[in-house]
């Protein structure tokens, strides 16, 4: 990945596509070694997490991770996921979180250089195009290396730069069964792989 350290860079984080392509490549994410690879090698701005929690007055298995990302230098976009049946019966869980990843986007393209967005949502390849148009360079981090591919073509296509996470994963992610200090460690579970299969469809 390239990354300049002369360039004013801002990380926007789809939660739920970063979950399930780390899942998918069988990989936790450290989201302390995360922020700091972006603080080291870059004129770090922000890094925004969007994540979607289920409308319940039931504990979310997010709420841990939230609450650290919040008490360790993440700007969090949340809102309500709905909740709904499928035909099979089974309890599902749907929240897109496109909207709110474009507006922060197009609002902070102005005073980027570097946008990193890890998403492979292929409804955002216009808000890519558009940060791009304000002089944003704009890199994807998703992975064509799952089955079936995380990203779309139209997005990977658009950006600057696509890196697949499999490429990067060393620099901030672990394997599960990894021992390491507890103090250290962000929880990761995610609602999605207690209630559907892809959070973000």
């Amino acid at each position: 990945m390239l990354l300049r350290p002369n360039e004013r860079t801002a990380l926007f984080i789809d939660g739920a596509s970063l979950h399930h392509a780390a899942r998918n490549l069988g990989f936790e994410v450290d989201f302390r070694s995360l922020r700091g690879l972006f603080e080291r090698e870059t004129l770090f701005q922000r890094a925004f997490y969007y994540a979607a929690m289920p409308e319940t007055d039931d504990y979310s298995p997010l709420k841990p991770l939230t609450d650290w990302l919040a008490y360790n230098g993440y700007h969090l976009v949340i809102k309500s996921a709905r909740e709904f049946t499928d035909p099979s019966g089974r309890r599902r869980m749907k929240g897109n979180m496109d909207v709110e990843l474009t507006v922060d986007l197009l609002e902070q393209a102005g005073r980027l250089d570097h946008a990193v967005i890890i998403s492979g949502d292929s409804d955002l390849r216009r808000a890519v195009e558009a940060a791009q148009s304000r002089g944003t360079r704009v890199t994807v981090i998703s992975s064509i290396r799952t089955t079936p591919p995380m990203i779309g073509d139209d997005l990977r296509r658009q950006a600057d730069q696509f890196v697949d996470l499999s490429e990067i994963a060393p620099r901030f992610t672990r394997r599960p069964s990894e021992a390491r200090p507890r103090q250290q460690q962000a929880p990761v579970r995610h609602p999605a792989d207690l209630n559907s299969d892809e959070m973000n469809d």
